[in-house]
């Protein structure tokens, strides 16, 4: 008679009740296959069938929150091993939860704020402008081979918009400063440079300039963390620094997008903070021209 060997830890969890009703409470129908899915993604993949059990649930449960599928094909996010080492000297492998840059762009599409955004390489003779005031501005028809770095751009249905530019130096820089993996020829600045680009410029973009909905500010703080509670984005930082989130400057920005007069601009002013004279001058000038209209 053949002993049956002890269950999957990481199968084990996600088939007991309050696991299953967490998952159901946040996707209905859906619940199954999703869980599903992240057992296909646990098995696939040696080292994340070695994480803990419950960093794999949390990492889930974010990506379940945000209503985002976990499929490497897809790239809207990701649950990705990493192999940590403990306080005792000893290591650990845990999961991580990545967002991919579609999953930024679909979110911020549910938003209801935006018109439109999207990234782009940018190649030798594209770029046209880089007034600090205007941003920059580029001319896709000029053909060329030499990829020079990234941008994006986002516009919101008021007419604010916002560029974000990065050069591959740049890029390369921190994705060795934010990523352990950057070096790793399996890892994904190794292997798909272009979606890891394009992530990076967007997840700035919107960090720095966008107003964020509270699913955006839940994606931003536990992309490349150690989820320790996906209901209060509890986390630990294991693979990056924080992007910090200044909800003050959000606020201004959002007075400023929906300022009407120049009269309520220059109430605004002791409130705008140096990243943000751009948009305060722009708006300024569209204001002044249609008040002498």
């Amino acid at each position: 008679m053949v002993t049956p060997g002890p269950k999957n830890p990481v199968k084990a969890l996600f088939e007991r009740p309050e696991v299953q009703a967490k998952f159901k409470e946040l996707l209905g129908k859906r619940s199954s296959s999703f869980c599903t899915s992240v057992l296909q993604i646990v098995h696939s993949n040696a080292l994340l069938s070695k994480a803990d059990a419950g960093s794999i649930y949390q990492a889930a449960a974010v990506a379940a929150t945000l209503d985002l599928p976990l499929n490497d094909n897809l790239g809207f996010a990701y649950i990705v091993p990493y192999n940590t080492k403990q306080p005792d000297n000893t290591y650990k492998v845990v999961a991580q939860f990545q967002m991919g840059y579609k999953g930024f762009i679909q979110l911020a599409q549910r938003s209801g704020q935006f018109k439109s955004i999207y990234a782009s390489p940018i190649y030798q003779g594209q770029i046209t402008n880089e007034n600090p005031l205007d941003g920059y501005e580029f001319d896709f028809t000029q053909k060329s081979d030499v990829l020079v770095g990234y941008a994006a751009k986002f516009r919101l249905l008021n007419g604010y918009e916002a560029t974000f530019y990065m050069t591959l130096e740049q890029l390369k820089k921190h994705g060795a400063k934010y990523s352990k993996t950057f070096s790793h020829k399996s890892g994904l600045w190794q292997t798909d440079f272009d979606t890891m680009a394009s992530k990076t410029v967007i997840k700035l973009l919107l960090s720095k300039f966008a107003p964020l909905s509270i699913e955006m500010q839940k994606a931003v703080i536990t992309d490349q963390a150690l989820v320790n509670d996906a209901d209060t984005t509890d986390v630990t930082y294991i693979d990056n620094e924080p992007v910090e989130i200044d909800k003050e400057a959000e606020r201004v920005a959002l007075m400023i997008s929906d300022a009407t007069t120049t009269a309520e601009l220059i109430k605004i002013q002791p409130h705008v903070k140096p990243e943000q004279a751009e948009l305060y001058e722009s708006k300024f000038v569209e204001l002044s021209e249609n008040e002498l209209k």
